[in-house]
């Protein structure tokens, strides 16, 4: 994943709408190539006699001009060796990289599937076919490509290895675990292994392993950007935005053409308030990369934080140009425009958005803002209806536990004790307090019940609706996937006001509760609110609220454009929240 150079025409990699800092995966070997063509239209020649020792020359010679990148020349030499031997899976082997590298992808993909024919238990030959079937995007084929390879030859590390790549880009962090891990124990020393190891754990929000795992790696070999700029991102995740800026930097300064790192730099100092330099960095990336609309808003942003409120407007307004779905950054203007004291104008903003995105979650709850201050107190509280969308739902307990409170025990039990549990990470709106990643990954334990609790309540509270008249409702999923996660809070434990931007629908269970949650002085000390909007946000009318006393057994189901947030509270006692989202399928 790098950036373009100058006149190369190659193309960058950066994502467009990074949700945190970006992360580089490991390469692969690589078998993409620009073009399809045909092998065969001219045939081979078997007519030259060629010996045994001349053959295998000849076959080194082809490998070693892969390794030089250098496709046709390989492929000339592969075929000079077929001609003595069409069987030779050796030559079958490089010849179908050769050619798929040269653009003629079915005939390498019928190169490699023979190669395998006339020896199974090649387990690079397999590998090769399986990296040319993931190039082709076909990831099930490759997965069997790659997992028959493994079970080939049990000693092959790029087997194992270029699984988890497979794996890692298709969103399947366990599954990279695991054959990262099977790689590293085949090949301890393997860097593109360990690399991967790092970025599964990663995304599987196990940042402290993921951070050991990259530093181990860097402690061994200090020269590689991509996972230094890796670590940085998790020690942006951790809220060490000072080493994260550290690392970062020296990952670009080492290499400049690392984007992601120059962009996992930015996000830190502006993190820290640096917004010059996050700025600079920022316009450095948007220079090389021109479609990259996170580099336009966060410029945008920085300018707004400087006072420079008609430059930052012109930012927001590139961001939109090069991406107009892009959701946050008509929020960012829409805010401006609070800011500029025209809520009009901000109101403005998200109906042209809502228009083409219906009920688009950021831009609804941004719209009960500006109706707020504009004075359109019955529309604010007709899109903001606490009384009709906010639903408490009573739990009942599953077979197999002994009451609702053996229940709890069993849910709090197995989020303590989850491996994702991490104190506050940046990406959430956790603060003083530890969040879980993905609770419905194996062993779900006793989330499997709530799970179950879950998605009756929601099919009940979907079909509660007769009235598609508002745009809440009338954008309800026939189907939706589910999102289960845990938070734990002690002391000045809190939630930030934040909504759940991928969802339609949101909730809370609670398992375990302070006393003070319960107490009719608390001043709703633990208690969930909705409707208060982030403190960073510019609205001069502070809108109207709705809260809800936390119970053990209780399930809050919401809107997920809807802001809430936790009451801190400050005495004694643990408590213990399961969160989750269903997300339009």
């Amino acid at each position: 994943m790098r950036k373009p150079k100058k006149g190369k025409g190659r193309t960058a990699k950066l994502k467009k709408r990074p949700r945190q800092p970006q992360t580089v995966r490991p390469k692969e070997p690589s078998a993409t190539a620009p073009s399809a063509a045909d092998l065969y239209s001219g045939g081979f020649d078997f007519t030259a006699p060629v010996g045994p020792a001349i053959e295998t020359d000849l076959v080194n010679k082809a490998r070693a001009h892969l390794q030089m990148q250098k496709p046709d020349q390989a492929l000339a030499f592969a075929r000079q060796a077929l001609s003595a031997n069409p069987q030779d899976p050796v030559a079958l082997n490089v010849a179908g990289v050769a050619a798929f590298q040269t653009g003629q992808h079915e005939a390498g993909l019928d190169l490699l599937r023979t190669a395998v024919a006339f020896a199974p238990e090649n387990a690079e030959a397999r590998t090769n076919l399986g990296n040319v079937l993931a190039a082709l995007e076909q990831p099930a084929d490759a997965e069997a490509a790659y997992k028959s390879a493994m079970a080939a030859d049990p000693d092959y590390a790029e087997a194992a290895f270029n699984l988890g790549v497979l794996m890692e880009a298709q969103d399947r962090p366990q599954d990279a675990l695991d054959a990262y891990e099977c790689a590293l124990e085949i090949s301890p020393d393997h860097v593109g292994a360990a690399q991967g190891r790092g970025n599964a754990l990663k995304a599987l929000k196990r940042l402290d392993d993921a951070q050991s795992t990259y530093e181990a790696l860097l402690a061994q070999n200090p020269a590689l950007p991509e996972a230094r700029t890796n670590l940085a991102a998790v020690l942006q995740e951790l809220g060490d935005f000072e080493a994260a800026a550290r690392e970062a930097k020296r990952a670009f300064q080492a290499d400049p053409d690392l984007l992601e790192a120059e962009y996992n730099y930015a996000i830190a100092c502006q993190e820290l308030g640096r917004y010059e330099e996050a700025i600079a960095a920022y316009a450095h990336v948007l220079d090389e990369v021109p479609e990259h609309a996170p580099s336009a808003l966060n410029i945008g942003y920085g300018l707004q934080q400087l006072g420079k409120l008609d430059e930052a407007a012109e930012a927001f307004t590139r961001a939109i140009g090069i991406d107009p779905h892009f959701a946050k950054a008509h929020v960012n203007l829409a805010d401006l425009r609070l800011q500029q004291g025209d809520p009009k104008s901000a109101l403005d903003v998200c109906d042209a958005f809502l228009k083409d995105h219906p009920a688009q979650t950021d831009l609804l709850a941004f719209r009960a803002i500006a109706l707020g201050d504009l004075g359109e107190n019955e529309q604010a509280r007709e899109l903001m209806d606490f009384g009709r969308f906010v639903r408490p739902v009573r739990v009942t307990p599953p077979e197999g536990y002994d009451g609702l409170e053996a229940f709890n025990d069993a849910l709090c039990a197995h989020v303590l004790a989850h491996p994702t549990l991490t104190f506050s990470p940046q990406s959430h709106a956790t603060r003083e307090g530890k969040h879980s990643g993905e609770l419905l990954a194996e062993p779900k334990g006793p989330i499997a019940g709530l799970e179950a609790e879950i998605l009756k309540a929601a099919a009940a509270y979907r079909e509660s609706f007769d009235d598609h008249g508002h745009p809440f409702v009338a954008r309800r999923p026939d189907n939706w996937t589910l999102s289960v996660w845990g938070v734990v809070m002690q002391a000045a434990g809190h939630q930030v006001p934040h909504i759940h931007p991928a969802a339609w629908l949101s909730g809370v269970y609670y398992p375990k509760l302070p006393d003070i949650v319960g107490s009719d002085d608390s001043g709703k000390a633990g208690w969930i609110e909705f409707g208060r909007p982030p403190a960073h946000f510019h609205n001069a009318v502070e809108p109207e609220t709705h809260s809800v006393q936390p119970e053990p057994g209780l399930m809050v189901l919401f809107p997920s454009y809807f802001y809430h947030h936790t009451v801190p509270f400050e005495a004694e006692g643990t408590r213990i929240s399961i969160a989750f989202d269903l997300m339009p399928a």
